[in-house]
Parts: structure tokens; sequence; C-alpha cells
């Protein structure tokens, strides 16, 4: 099983592709995201979708319109996008503020598994997308 499906990593492509041009302020359309990421366009509208009902990018309407960031690439973690498109990363379910397990005080597996879901929400908490920008910049140039 995969922690981060496969749509997850397009829409952080996606993202990362819109942290690129952050600085310049223009907007994106849906058709040239999906061919430079390679992902088709119908999944394209639907990843940017719910990163824009997750408030993670603004879509602006007309022939000159497209998708934007909604805030600075470096106040957007990989966590955010991950969330918006497949929800919280649980490395197992009883770790889930809602589920009720009968063992949860008694588990000796339950510590090791929180330790390791806290080493990976730290991680996703800290990711941001300027950090995209800045290795497709070193990258480039």
């Amino acid at each position: 099983m995969d922690l981060i499906r496969r749509d997850t990593d397009y829409a952080l492509r996606l993202a990362a592709q819109l942290a690129q041009g952050f600085a310049a302020g223009v907007p994106v359309s849906a058709r040239v995201l999906a061919k430079a990421k390679h992902v088709s366009y119908a999944l394209t509208c639907k990843l940017l979708q719910k990163l824009a009902a997750a408030g993670l990018v603004t879509s602006t309407m007309g022939p000159k319109g497209g998708f934007v960031l909604a805030r600075r690439p470096d106040s957007i973690t990989f966590g955010q996008v991950i969330e918006a498109i497949q929800g919280p990363v649980s490395v197992i379910r009883c770790l889930m503020g809602d589920f009720k397990c009968p063992m949860k005080d008694a588990c000796p597996v339950r510590p090791k598994l929180n330790t390791m879901q806290q080493g990976i929400n730290g991680f996703l908490g800290s990711v941001t997308l300027a950090e995209f920008v800045k290795k497709e910049e070193v990258k480039n140039g």
C-alpha cells in the first residue's frame, strides 16, 4: 500500500509548478499545467478543484485566467496538499482521533506506531512548496 496515492503525487507536482510561477503572479491554465506535468486534463481539473476547496489555490475565469497559489509557497506545506487530496495520512487507523480501540491503553505496538506517525506528520508539516522552487531554480540554472 502506498502512503501517498498517485493522484496526490500528481497534485504535489501541480502545486510545485504553481509555486515556481508564484512570483510572476500570472495564472496558469489547467491545460498548461496538465501538459507540463504529464497529467490528464480531466484529472488536473479534479485535483485543482480539490486544492481550491482547501484554500490552497485560487482560480480566475476568462481567456487569461487560470490557477495561482492562494498563499506564498513557503506557507503551503506538503502535508496540506496531501490532506486536501486524500485526507490525513495515517500509519494505522487506531491513531486517528475518531477511531475507538478497546486496546488503546494496553496495546504494546501503539507507542511505536505513534512515534512513527508523529515523525511523518512533522516531516509533512516542515516541507513547503518553496523548497521545490529552489530545487527547480538550481536544476534549471
